[in-house]
């Protein structure tokens, strides 16, 4: 039976608050109470906002709680060639296409008569790229898959199994809700070479972890991950969603709630056990 592997992957962006807290103890007491461990992941890609003194913040916060994690830390600025890798591998499929199309002209797509769909990434994208050959991206596209051929491409859809407090059990993907509500989904950011939905996917089965611990609000994202998964042909771990923390008015933290901030804890003389306390564990 393979190790149990989970994972807290963190951006180095601003100091960790108390939801970074909440969900960095829970993978670690889950792998703790499975016998397996934690990894920490650093998602580094995006290098206009990430900052060596915050990933340093990052290693001094978690230890400090009492959490440990193997060496050496796998950094997503490291991985780029295989994030291109994989990323061709969906356009010799005929997944992909280069979009041109900025926020802007999203939105006016999009105007009128009915509101847009809100997906896991915003406004569902129309499509209006969608017959572009690969042929012709250039450095300013982004890369979309075409959902509906990828769907075409399975046929049988694959399902993942969630073990969270709000969505536990086994989840079939939607073929209509994939279409309607996800669409075509970015795989790489004309800046960036790569996307959080392509990299994660790329990352965890390459560190082999067998279940995803992360905040409720990325579940609506699982079934792009758990698609990417089947297509790629890479393995799909178990998901636990759990509960998000909030602030006064029900709001999910932010990196920049600096008053919730775990080094602003620390250095008013709370513990480890403190933090527990505030988070519910």
């Amino acid at each position: 039976m393979a190790e149990a592997r989970t994972r807290f992957a963190p951006s180095p962006t601003g100091p960790l608050h108390l939801g970074h807290a909440f969900s960095a103890l829970t993978a670690f007491d889950r792998a703790r109470a499975a016998g397996g461990v934690m990894l920490l992941r650093i998602e580094d890609i995006d290098s206009t906002r990430c900052r060596p003194e915050w990933e340093a913040l990052i290693f001094d916060d978690l230890a400090w709680l009492g959490i440990d994690w193997p060496r050496p830390v796998q950094r997503q600025s490291a991985r780029l060639p295989a994030y291109g890798a994989a990323l061709d591998r969906l356009a010799v499929m005929g997944l992909t296409y280069p979009c041109r199309c900025r926020r802007a002209d999203i939105r006016a797509a999009l105007a009128a008569p009915h509101a847009p769909v809100l997906g896991p990434d915003g406004p569902v994208y129309p499509g209006t790229c969608r017959t572009r050959p690969m042929d012709q991206a250039g450095p300013d596209d982004a890369i979309r898959l075409n959902m509906q051929a990828a769907l075409a491409r399975l046929g049988t859809l694959p399902a993942f199994t969630e073990t969270g407090p709000s969505h536990a059990g086994r989840h079939a993907l939607d073929r209509e809700a994939l279409i309607e509500t996800v669409g075509d989904v970015v795989l790489a950011r004309r800046d960036l070479g790569t996307s959080y939905h392509l990299a994660v996917v790329v990352d965890d089965a390459f560190q082999q972890v067998t279940e995803v611990t992360r905040g409720e609000d990325l579940f609506e994202a699982t079934p792009i991950h758990v698609l990417l998964q089947c297509l790629l042909g890479l393995p799909s771990p178990s998901y636990h969603h759990h509960r998000l923390i909030v602030d006064e008015a029900g709001k999910r933290l932010a990196k920049r709630d600096d008053a919730r901030a775990l080094a602003r804890y620390r250095a008013d003389g709370a513990t480890p056990q403190d933090i527990r306390r505030l988070v519910g564990l």
